[in-house]
């Protein structure tokens, strides 16, 4: 006898083949995802390939005879799905795009409060003079709602809305999210009891900065004396895991003797010990439920299809009324009691949501936070005052834009390089921002992120020279002879220059 034993068929992979083989349910789910990224799922254990499409409606069944169970599609809307390739730049993307629907995706742990979210969304895009809006069940405890491209004007202000995914989808969820959040956050306090909230480990509040309203981090903060009876210096630091540190004064072991937490925004860089009154507790069901997916919005991100089932519930994704919103139950799902077709997309007018377009841009261009730029031409660093005329060639030449291969390889030498001299944060995204802007094609802010996080956590220096990517920027020998990296080169710059921050100190330096 065998030892091998097959793995127990899941109640979706039973239903797939029957379900899937109905033409009316492969005819409905072809209709919606015709010029869209459409992608199988196989029980949850891999995706097929991408790029990929529907050709027929029959490459749904023959999809599940190989063992898919659902299938996944995208918001952009496309001349040839399969032209699509991960190297394409947004203006490459652009010239294959024709266009993008918005797509709100409600989702929660408990199916009751998604209703009042889904209730309230649709109330608030009918608001806007939107009368033709798609709804369905997600598959599990959530509902899509869809507003089509057709809705939406082609141009807004001489620019063309199909180019701009996923950004101004992006605005419209938070304007639409920000214009329902006190109705929902008061609705389901009506539904639930807060102490009923707590058991399920939730909160009814979250915290804002008054100035940008965006969520501060809280950290933990550190405070450190010095025993030295002479000294007696009190410090407090973020790295409050450390039980000692060294004492700034006297050099001696300072002792941890409490940790207390101060909330910290990042956009406004302030902090709640030095402005306190800049914070607000507000009351928000934010923890219950994510009304307006932004995450959703992006590019190339795919979301069930219509009609498709789910592998956790088993459940059909199915298009609903608004009407039947309130009494809907998930075994209205169930895919063997499936009898009449609905289409997920709405019938709507040319241009209907052209006021809920222009409602969030301008709602956005009224919060868009004011980024803090540096000013000022010098940096004060432990006693040297540095300038970019200090700067090593290297660093010159490559400020001043990459105008072939390369940027990735050039923006890890800048970055090691400002942050070896413990530039401050502000100073390093601007200048970098200004650098990315040169470049023949700037990188993606998300890398560009993530790369400035990841230096400032993990100070290194630059590689010396003599290394191969110089030789790639075109240096092929130090800037002196015997200098080994572009860190002693600006060093001994800053110090043959004498110049040194007065003891007011330098009103244009940000602090170190």
């Amino acid at each position: 006898m065998s030892n091998f034993q097959r793995e127990p068929l899941k109640k979706v992979q039973i239903t797939a083949l029957s379900y899937y083989a109905r033409k009316d349910i492969q005819q409905a789910m072809f209709e919606f995802c015709k010029h869209r990224e459409t992608i199988a799922n196989f029980n949850n254990k891999f995706f097929a390939k991408r790029p990929d499409c529907f050709d027929y409606s029959t490459d749904i069944i023959n999809a599940v005879r190989q063992g898919a169970t659902s299938f996944h599609c995208s918001e952009e809307i496309w001349e040839n799905p399969l032209d699509i390739h991960t190297d394409m730049t947004p203006e490459q993307y652009n010239k294959i795009k024709t266009g993008w629907d918005f797509l709100i995706d409600i989702d929660s742990k408990y199916l009751d409060y998604s209703k009042i979210a889904a209730k309230l969304l649709i109330a608030a895009l009918e608001h806007h003079n939107i009368k033709n809006i798609g709804i369905k069940f997600s598959g599990s405890k959530g509902f899509h709602i869809l507003i089509p491209f057709k809705a939406f004007p082609k141009e807004i202000s001489n620019e063309s809305t199909k180019d701009h995914f996923p950004e101004w989808p992006r605005l419209i969820a938070g304007y639409i999210g920000e214009m329902i959040h006190d109705k929902l956050t008061e609705q389901i306090l009506q539904l639930s009891t807060e102490d009923d909230i707590k058991k399920q480990g939730k909160t009814l509040f979250e915290l804002k900065c008054k100035t940008c309203g965006n969520e501060p981090l809280t950290k933990t903060i550190g405070k450190y004396v010095c025993p030295n009876f002479k000294c007696k210096a009190e410090v407090e630091s973020m790295k409050s895991n450390r039980k000692q540190m060294l004492c700034p004064s006297c050099n001696d072991k300072m002792d941890r003797v409490s940790l207390s937490e101060v909330l910290i925004c990042e956009t406004c860089k302030t902090n709640s010990k030095k402005n306190p009154e800049l914070f607000e507790k507000k009351a928000s069901a934010k923890e219950l439920i994510d009304s307006v997916d932004i995450v959703l919005v992006a590019s190339r991100h795919l979301f069930r299809a219509p009609y498709s089932l789910h592998e956790k519930t088993a459940l059909a994704s199915i298009p609903l009324d608004k009407s039947q919103i309130e009494n809907f139950e998930p075994s209205d799902a169930d895919p063997l009691k499936i009898k009449e077709i609905k289409s997920f997309m709405p019938d709507c007018e040319e241009s209907e949501a052209k006021e809920l377009l222009l409602q969030a841009l301008d709602w956005a261009e009224k919060n868009e936070p004011k980024a803090k730029k540096y000013e000022g031409a010098s940096i004060d660093l432990k006693g040297l005052t540095i300038t970019e005329d200090m700067y090593p060639p290297i660093i010159k030449k490559l400020l001043l834009g990459v105008k072939d291969d390369g940027r990735k390889r050039a923006l890890s030498l800048i970055l090691s390089f400002f942050t070896s001299l413990e530039f401050p944060q502000d100073f390093i995204e601007e200048k970098i921002e200004t650098w990315n802007n040169k470049n023949y094609q700037p990188l993606k802010q998300g890398y560009i992120k993530s790369q400035i996080s990841w230096y400032l956590k993990n100070k290194r220096l630059p590689p010396n020279y003599g290394k191969p990517i110089y030789k790639e920027f075109g240096i092929q020998s130090p800037p002196e002879p015997g200098m080994k990296n572009p860190i002693n080169y600006t060093i001994k710059k800053a110090m043959q220059s004498g110049r040194k921050p007065s003891k007011k100190g330098n009103k244009n330096a940000p602090e170190i």
